[in-house]
């Protein structure tokens, strides 16, 4: 709940990839989506639903957890570090349309 106990504060979405950078197993459990308002955010909302995955992954037999953050998110970075994750790759993705 966000202040005022209206609405949400955050959100966590947990899933499975069938590997990821620097993992040793496969499949992983992967973070794949997680955002915390910013009037919330230092209060251990994030901490708490990144746990909650945890639990998640662990009960499931998982062994790692793995997630990325953008190149210009310093904020998701730091929140990622303080919790343990550790920066394995950056890199930079394209795409490119096929014509029909």
């Amino acid at each position: 709940m966000a202040r005022g106990g209206r609405g949400l504060a955050g959100f966590a979405e947990f899933g499975t990839r069938p590997y990821a950078e620097d993992c040793d197993t496969s499949p992983v459990a992967y973070l794949e989506g997680w955002y915390v308002e910013p009037q919330a955010r230092r209060l251990g909302i994030g901490a708490a639903l990144v746990q909650a995955g945890e639990a998640w992954a662990r009960q499931r037999g998982y062994r790692e957890l793995a997630s990325d953050a953008l190149l210009e998110s310093r904020g998701s970075q730091r929140a990622h570090e303080a919790l343990g994750f550790t920066e394995v790759e950056r890199a930079v993705r394209y795409r490119k349309a096929l014509e029909q």
